[in-house]
């Protein structure tokens, strides 16, 4: 056990744990309800990885079902679980970058102009004092709107703007709303900071701070920012286009705006899709040509290292190069005049892969425990759960236990898992002093 539990990494799935069994006793508790009475085990323990895992989904009507001191342990939970998964990141990569060796170790601070190895407490100070400041004017913004536009006395415009701030920033997804946000669907003061607000945090800090230095200068970003930041992009952009696209006329969701707000609508929509929870239309409205792209974005997920689920942006794009080397039949893969390491190709295909499985391993599940649940459903709640992004069709509040339990399952694996999955990976790696004699398979 000493052995097993000598590098950190492998203490952040057990803390996650802890953290969300006590979020499950609290939830419990008579007074964290309106009608002052105990709450399911499961119901519970849904809530409480969903709010550690900064998911959001939810199997209760979280405005009616919660009361005050329920409410505020959801939004500290998710408080907890998007700081905690981001220093966590921060540590596994900070404890990764240490088993490189000294020369391994000066050129990836020489590339990520990020990670020293003495100067740990300024960057988690770094990143705590980044994720409050964002935090705060989100609230500020959102608590200025509703007391001045929709007259809530300023306490409960407070209540309001932080709970919804800690949510956007962290891609909670909890809103105290029945409806979520489609109420303020054409609102742009309530829904572009809660938008700007994840995709903030989505990008991670590490492509964060190094894109804010670097500003002028985007060509020395390293490998991963580059990835992050232009990938993040592309896909804000073709999921801001899907949707203009495929809901331009549905009645039960764009086609009912004018296109002014069509285009509100669309863009924040958007930018809360890969993880960020909320949703400003009604899913149960999109019409099933458009889950398509959704299931796709969702799975994608944010950057490296953020409050972000998912494979990673980072990954996807990876794989997209390590594709287009191999259709050019070119030796490397190469981005902006970089070599990118054969462990990083490994590590990004083997992620890949093993979420593909958890995610059809998962929908195959559902579909067998629950009968009468349509398939892109299925596969639109488990890829939900799984990327931790928290929006749903309405199947999670109808699931047996059974099926309540594979989500709490997928949520808990979807935020802990490839975190730990891409260390272990790493830190497993060995260099043996021979090699096997080559040869190569039929492939195809």
């Amino acid at each position: 056990m000493r052995r097993f539990f000598r590098h950190p990494v492998r203490l952040v799935p057990f803390g996650f744990l802890a953290t969300i069994l006590l979020g499950t006793a609290l939830l419990m508790l008579p007074w964290a309800t309106s009608e002052h009475r105990y709450t399911p085990f499961v119901t519970a323990l849904f809530t409480a990885t969903s709010a550690v895992s900064v998911t959001g989904m939810a199997v209760v009507d979280t405005p009616n079902y919660w009361n005050e001191f329920g409410l505020a342990m959801i939004t500290v939970l998710t408080q907890v679980g998007g700081i905690g998964i981001v220093t966590g990141a921060t540590l596994v990569i900070l404890v990764v970058a240490r088993r490189l060796g000294l020369r391994n170790r000066l050129l990836v601070q020489a590339e990520t102009q990020e990670f020293g190895f003495g100067d740990v407490r300024r960057l988690l100070m770094r990143i705590a004092a980044t994720s409050l400041i964002c935090e705060a004017v989100i609230a500020a913004i959102l608590t200025v709107r509703l007391a001045v536009s929709y007259d809530y006395p300023l306490g409960r415009a407070l209540w309001h703007g932080v709970f919804h701030a800690v949510q956007g920033f962290n891609n909670g997804g909890f809103a105290l709303y029945t409806d979520n946000l489609v109420g303020f669907s054409t609102d742009a003061w309530i829904t572009l900071p809660l938008a700007i607000g994840a995709i903030i945090g989505g990008l991670g800090f590490p492509a964060l701070f190094e894109a804010v230095r670097e500003w002028r200068q985007p060509a020395r970003w390293a490998v991963g920012t580059k990835l992050t930041v232009w990938g993040s992009l592309v896909l804000l952009l073709v999921g801001f286009l899907a949707l203009l696209v495929v809901e331009w006329g549905n009645p039960r969701t764009l086609g009912q705006l004018g296109w002014p707000d069509k285009l509100l609508a669309a863009f924040t929509q958007d930018a809360f899709i890969r993880t960020g929870g909320f949703n400003v239309l009604d899913t149960n409205g999109l019409g099933e040509e458009t889950y398509p792209t959704l299931v796709a974005l969702m799975f994608i997920g944010g950057g490296s290292a953020s409050t972000a689920g998912g494979i990673k942006v980072a990954t996807f794009f990876l794989l997209a190069f390590v594709i287009w080397a191999e259709l050019r039949g070119e030796p490397d893969v190469t981005i902006g005049h970089r070599r990118v390491a054969t462990a990083s190709q490994r590590q990004a295909i083997t992620v890949a892969l093993i979420s593909v499985a958890l995610v059809v391993a998962g929908t195959v599940g559902l579909i067998v425990m629950t009968e009468g649940v349509p398939f892109y459903a299925a596969l639109f709640e488990v890829t939900s759960a799984f990327s931790t992004t928290g929006l749903s069709v309405g199947v999670a509040p109808m699931l047996p236990e059974s099926g309540q339990l594979a989500l709490i399952a997928l949520m808990y694996i979807g935020r802990v898992g490839p975190l730990t999955l891409g260390s272990a990976i790493a830190l497993n790696t060995r260099r043996r002093l021979y090699r096997y004699p080559e040869e190569q398979p039929i492939v195809g």
